[in-house]
């Protein structure tokens, strides 16, 4: 899409703090982080959330990537024995402020058991 930052981020036109980078997925640490470690987990392909993604062979192809890739983000970002949590807001309502599906790998604190 023409105009999601994340496509942008993908094709190179605006620069990331790249922590994982494969054929399918892109994983950077987010600019407002809420956590010591903050990263979000796109598709390369363009969809407009998890929901979206799930409707079709393509989508649900991407979201067995980014799932697949997680295990190596998460070494990556040092969270193998601190734990983590991995969030999707998945449309407005929920929070989601960028139209293009993402999931937000959050950890190097204690989160509690809270999510909100």
């Amino acid at each position: 899409m023409d105009n999601c930052i994340f496509c942008k981020i993908v094709q190179g036109d605006i620069p990331s703090k790249k922590v994982y980078e494969d054929e399918n997925v892109l994983a950077f640490n987010d600019l407002h982080p809420v956590s010591p470690v903050h990263v979000l987990i796109i598709p390369k392909v363009h969809f407009e959330n998890v929901h979206a993604m799930s409707a079709s062979e393509e989508g649900l192809a991407a979201l067995n990537a980014m799932f697949r890739a997680l295990p190596e983000i998460v070494r990556l970002v040092g969270l193998e024995e601190k734990g983590f949590r991995l969030i999707n807001n998945c449309g407005i309502a929920a929070g989601q402020s960028v139209m293009h599906a993402h999931f937000h790998l959050i950890g190097g604190r204690s989160l509690g058991t809270k999510i909100l």
